[in-house]
């Protein structure tokens, strides 16, 4: 690594820091923590479709039932009855099932950019908050939908996504203002772990609902769930330090004093420099390509592992949420590495975020290429999803957070653009499996995890060459005095 490249602008580094504010009970802690249960239930709410469509469609519907049983011996030791059979069932085949799947993406793209535009305008406080609570009360009119018909339930889906999408936008730009340079991993990974968590409790969860109640359930209890977060947020938090009512005057001015030379007082937004910067597109590549594995899994896994692991709908739930325990764990524990790295032992921004976005992303591809060869192997199956999906929470303190080091002030724009772009995954990608695996074959499966590791493997090189971990000139007030 150069010395140019590898030098870091965060001023932290480099001038006397001021004495840091024990994170304990304090405003920015608090934020991460509310936070991670909104973006637990943000998950939750986005995953719950794939464990209740096992249960909302007819067995006979899918090809795969002819063709499964001879792949891989039933593995449930009981006779798998579901407990509960009162539940509507629906004739939708393969096809219908990804798209209703993928549905959720075509509102999620949309306001990803705007809504990146937006809390840079108006903060993410109310962006976020009513972003979740829409989400909530659509989930809630999931089951009427089903019933109304596929082309009702497509609609609701899509306009959850319009909801979500303003999510993570909104909150990397809250952050901006929020968290101090060398506590941005920290801060950051405890908020978007909780992503991880929601996937976590509400795979299993799913299932225990659907097998001793009723499928629709599961959209009445995290709808409800959604709800009542949504009055915390709006009670308990600010937009910035400045507006806070009970934050303590020290950590007032430790937060600003850190953030001084990193944002932008411009109100206008520099567009054509920001479009034309190669560090962006680095995020944005990387960004596309850790979705593709990370959506595909998240929408497939029960399928894969009931049509050919062939679990029933209990142990389905449990397993399928292993591989997110995982990953929670590892996002967790990364960002706090990642910080130490930085602070204590004077690793450089880039080369941190290049370490562990290579880590994040190489590391799934070879497990999940492995997880295609090992047939009926249960115990080995399940083993290597669950560390392909782990490794990948190195990526949270990798290209995830780039766009905080690289441009402060346009951070939730930033995310609204790599976003858009690694939302794609979730739309095709479902699709694309589907249509891959009608006859529900491992050789098909292998397919499936082939194409997820070639794209994972091609993002990671491609930020690896071009990421940057430095304030670019752009998107420092100085710079539109030069310009003009």
């Amino acid at each position: 690594m150069e010395p140019d490249e590898g030098e870091d602008r965060t001023p932290l580094l480099k001038e006397p820091q001021p004495d840091t504010v024990p994170a304990c009970c304090s405003a920015r802690y608090n934020l991460a923590l509310l936070a991670c249960f909104g973006f637990f239930l943000v998950y939750a709410l986005r995953v719950n479709l794939s464990v209740a469509l096992v249960d909302m469609v007819e067995p006979n519907t899918s090809s795969a039932k002819n063709v499964t049983s001879n792949v891989c011996p039933e593995h449930s030791s009981t006779i798998n009855v579901p407990r509960n059979t009162t539940g509507e069932k629906y004739s939708w085949d393969a096809e219908t099932q990804g798209w209703i799947l993928g549905s959720f993406f075509y509102g999620y793209i949309i306001t990803q950019i705007p809504g990146g535009y937006l809390a840079s305008r108006i903060g993410g406080k109310l962006l976020l908050g009513f972003g979740i609570f829409g989400t909530s009360v659509f989930t809630l009119l999931t089951p009427l939908a089903a019933n109304l018909g596929v082309g009702y339930l497509i609609a609701v889906r899509a306009l959850e996504g319009l909801g979500e999408g303003v999510t993570f936008p909104a909150m990397h730009s809250m952050w901006s203002s929020w968290a101090p340079p060398l506590e941005r991993s920290k801060l950051l990974s405890i908020s978007y772990a909780g992503a991880q968590l929601g996937t976590v409790v509400s795979l299993p969860l799913s299932g225990l609902i659907c097998y001793y109640m009723n499928w629709v359930y599961v959209f009445y209890i995290f709808g409800a769930l959604g709800v009542l977060w949504w009055f915390f947020w709006m009670l308990l938090v600010s937009d910035t330090p400045e507006t806070h009512r009970s934050i303590s005057h020290a950590e007032r001015e430790y937060i600003l004093s850190s953030l001084k030379d990193q944002l932008s007082t411009q109100k206008s937004v520099p567009w054509r420099p920001m479009l034309g910067s190669l560090p962006l597109w680095a995020i944005v590549v990387a960004h596309f390509s850790y979705n593709w594995t990370f959506y595909t899994l998240l929408t497939l896994l029960p399928t894969y592992m009931k049509e050919i692991l062939r679990f029933d709908a209990q142990e389905n739930g449990f397993l399928s949420a292993l591989p997110y325990f995982g990953c929670w764990l590892c996002i967790i524990l990364s960002g706090q590495i990642a910080d130490y790295l930085r602070e204590k032992q004077n690793f450089s921004t880039v080369c941190v975020r290049k370490c562990f976005t290579l880590i994040g992303m190489i590391g799934p591809a070879l497990f999940l290429v492995a997880a295609g060869f090992i047939g009926c192997n249960y115990a080995l199956a399940v083993a290597f999803v669950t560390i392909s999906t782990t490794l990948g929470g190195f990526c949270t303190s990798g290209y995830s957070i780039n766009h905080l080091d690289i441009a402060p002030s346009y951070a939730g724009i930033l995310l609204g653009i790599t976003n858009s772009f690694a939302t794609i995954p979730g739309m095709v990608g479902p699709v694309i499996a589907k249509s891959l695996t009608h006859n529900n074959t491992v050789e098909e499966w292998q397919m499936v995890f082939y194409i997820a590791a070639s794209i994972n493997l091609f993002g990671a090189i491609f930020f690896a060459l071009f990421a940057s971990g430095e304030v670019q000139d752009w998107a420092v007030s100085g710079y539109h005095l030069h310009r003009n």
